[in-house]
Parts: structure tokens; sequence; C-alpha cells
């Protein structure tokens, strides 16, 4: 594939934990290598991949379907997503790993997951004193959602990258300025679960590429700006029957629908289980400290946060975690720029497919019931729902229980917290210094 494309080093890439994406760049006469035998990594050196310095290799193991050129980043460059593995073995920290399982546990069900997701994002540059500005210093306007004119002094760098998912078949369909000064969202269809997640890395890695050839550093930080909304990835979701029950999409009603939104049973259980283990998916949804800066958000210059605050789904209403636009999809909104597309998914599979097991009930949608849970307030918070919650926990131990994955990323983001807690900063200063 790559001779055939004139590629003449590869990126064999996979992702921590926290999302990071690690690669080696492997030059195509070591190819047949690299296919047939991987690639070795430190892990402890990659980072949140739950090793040590005496553990043994990494090695990423390359799946050829994700084969995907990129000669707009570089000349003769191309990227491969690897499944981790250690002595032979698929690696019980590796997020592509964890997602492969819960789909598997899906297929036990006789069913697929498809996954069409948002990719926000802050266009900035270091401005005096290495201050955040953004890039556009023209995009100043008190709502500056959907500008055209916006979009239009961004042209080079939106159509680069739509360009780049052209070619490579993602069906691209929108690029538009999102309700941040700065901020933008790009478009591509929805595919199976696992494609989809591999193109959120692959995008987030062309985005910064991209932007940092014309000056400027793309951001996938939740809430970069205190007075701005903030980047979000939100999920689409929708469970098709396997190939071997049939295909077919098991989200739309087939008979009547008395609550109104168009989904089957199966749908709504779906829905039930996201609901119910929202408060936990949190800490994989909105796995940072600033995270909660975006969904904890009060106001913004736009009058608008978009970030939902309580476990709650209705129609085509963006103001609930769960939108359900028609029969065929339920997005859900609580993710944001810094989560793991991986992991995310999983997480989020694990828990609808927990409803389904069940059969569980969300109730009415469009209602606010006093007892629906309210999503965490801080990471801190998230880390506790997540402990005491053994299905989403289950997602991060599937591949081994014995491993510890959920223990080591609940202690992994405690110490962001504690770490972040540790800092002065200036509010404290401005509130603090002389209030006694």
């Amino acid at each position: 594939m790559a001779a055939a494309d004139g590629v003449r080093f590869l990126l064999a890439t996979f992702t921590t934990l926290s999302g990071k994406p690690c690669a080696k760049l492997v030059p195509v006469s070591a190819a047949d290598e690299l296919q047939h035998e991987g690639c070795g990594f430190a892990g402890y050196a990659a980072g949140a991949l739950g090793q040590v310095p005496a553990d043994p290799d990494v090695v990423a193991v390359p799946d050829l379907a994700s084969y995907t050129p990129l000669p707009f980043v570089r000349p003769g460059l191309a990227m491969v997503h690897c499944d981790p593995h250690v002595e032979g073995r698929p690696y019980a920290f590796a997020p592509r790993v964890l997602l492969r399982e819960q789909l598997r546990r899906a297929a036990e069900l006789g069913l697929d997951l498809s996954v069409g997701a948002e990719v926000e994002y802050f266009l900035v540059r270091r401005g005096a004193g290495g201050r955040l500005v953004t890039a556009d210093a023209a995009d100043d306007a008190a709502q500056p959602c959907y500008d055209a004119r916006g979009v239009t002094r961004m042209y080079e760098h939106l159509t680069a990258v739509s360009d780049v998912m052209e070619n490579l078949g993602w069906g691209p369909y929108a690029s538009d300025h999102e309700d941040g000064n700065g901020q933008f969202e790009q478009n591509f269809h929805y595919a199976d679960a696992l494609t989809t997640a591999d193109r959120v890395t692959t995008l987030r890695y062309v985005i910064q590429m991209l932007a940092e050839q014309r000056g400027m550093i793309a951001t996938y930080m939740p809430k970069p700006f205190t007075d701005r909304t903030g980047s979000g990835m939100h999920l689409h979701l929708s469970l098709w029957g396997s190939e071997e029950a049939g295909g077919g999409s098991r989200f739309p009603a087939t008979g009547p629908d008395p609550r109104g939104l168009g989904l089957s049973d199966l749908g709504y259980s779906f829905v039930a289980g996201l609901l119910q283990h929202a408060p936990a998916m949190q800490a994989v949804l909105a796995p940072t400290v600033n995270s909660y800066k975006r969904s904890g958000a009060t106001s913004t210059t736009s009058g608008a946060t978009w970030a939902p605050r309580q476990a709650t789904y209705g129609g085509n209403d963006r103001t609930h975690l769960l939108r359900v636009p028609d029969g065929n999809r339920v997005e859900l909104r609580s993710g944001d720029g810094s989560a793991n597309s991986y992991l995310a998914t999983a997480v989020a599979l694990g828990s609808g497919l927990d409803g389904v097991r069940r059969s569980l009930d969300p109730g009415a949608p469009g209602a606010r019931p006093a007892g629906a849970p309210c999503l965490p307030r801080t990471l801190l918070d998230a880390v506790t729902a997540l402990e005491a919650d053994p299905v989403v926990a289950d997602v991060l131990d599937a591949v081994d229980p014995t491993a510890g994955v959920t223990r080591y990323y609940a202690e992994l983001k405690r110490e962001e917290f504690y770490a972040w807690h540790a800092q002065v900063s200036d509010w404290e200063v401005d509130r603090y210094l002389t209030s006694v």
C-alpha cells in the first residue's frame, strides 16, 4: 500500500490513556517488519500506559485497515493505527484494545455500533507575555457563531483540513465557526466505531500540523478562555445489527412510539444505560481539570455554555445530556475536546449495552426530574463516581480484570486534580490577599 501511494515513512501510532498520540516514524523499507513483528516502545516513557521502567516493551501491532496516507501533512507520509501488545497479548491499558473488547461484547448480542464525532477546537497564538490570544485578531464579535466572515478569514486552514478528509474518503460535510471567538468545528460522516475513533485521532493530528504550518496553535483544551464557550466532542451513537444478525439499524421504532422520539425499545434502553452511568462516564468523557471549567461554566460571552449539567434526555434539544434529533441516533453531549476517542466510545458503548441487557427504562423524554443524576462538578468528583460504578469500571478493566486499569486511571486523575489544586492562582491572590 505504501509503495503504491509513494509513501516513504509510516507513523506507527497509538494513544495513551490520557489521549496523547504516540508514534515511531518507520521507513517503508521496514514495513514488512512493522507489519509482522510490530514496533517496540518503552511504555513508561510514553506516558499514561500503566507501566514502570522495569516493564517489558509495549509492541504496537498495526491494523492495516487503518492505513492512511497523509501527503497533505508531509510528502511521502502515512499513518497506521496500532493495537499495543505486551508479551504477545493485547495490552489491557491500551484504549484501542479496550474499545475492541466492548465491540466484541456488542457482537455477542448481535449488535454493532456506528459513531459520528464532532471535533471542536480553538485556533490561537501566543501574545504578549505568552498569553493566549485568538489567532484571527479580527475575530472579536460578541456572537461569532456561524459568522461567514470569520470562516472566510480562516479559509486556507479550514479548506486544507476539509480537502484532507475529502481525499481520504471520509465524507466531510461542513466546517463552521463555533460559539467562541477563535473556535471551529469540522465534521465528517459517521462510520463503524473503531474507524471513527481512528479518524478522530488522525484528524486532531492533521489539524494541529496544518495549523502549525500557518503559525497557529490548534488546541482541544476544553476551555482555554474563561469567558468563552468550551470545546466539546459530541458523539452520535447508533446500534446496528451485526452482519451475522442481518444488519440494519436497531434504533428506529417499528411501531407506535408513545414517547414520540421514534426510538425502538432497544434504543430507549440504550439511552437509559447512558443516563444511569453518566456521572461515572464523565471521568473519561471529561478527563481533565479544565474540563469542569467548561461543564461548570455559569455564563459565556455568547450567553450559553452548551454543556449539560444533569443526566436527562429529550428530542432536538441541545440542553440535555442526550439529544435525540430523530429515531436513528442519539447524541451524547457531555464529552469534551480532551477526551480520548477510543475510551470515550468504549464507556459509552459499555454503559448503553448495560441498559440494553437489563431493558432499562429512561422515563419520559424532556423531563428534568428531581432525581436525575447531576454530572460531577470537578474531576475529583468524577473519579469518585467512576470508582463507585462497577459497569463503567468494568469497561476499563475488561481486557484483564487483574491489571487494575480503573485503579490506575483513577489515581492518575486524582493526582492530576491535586497537582492543579496545589498551584496558587491569580483568582486566589485577588480574592484573599487583603481579605483578612
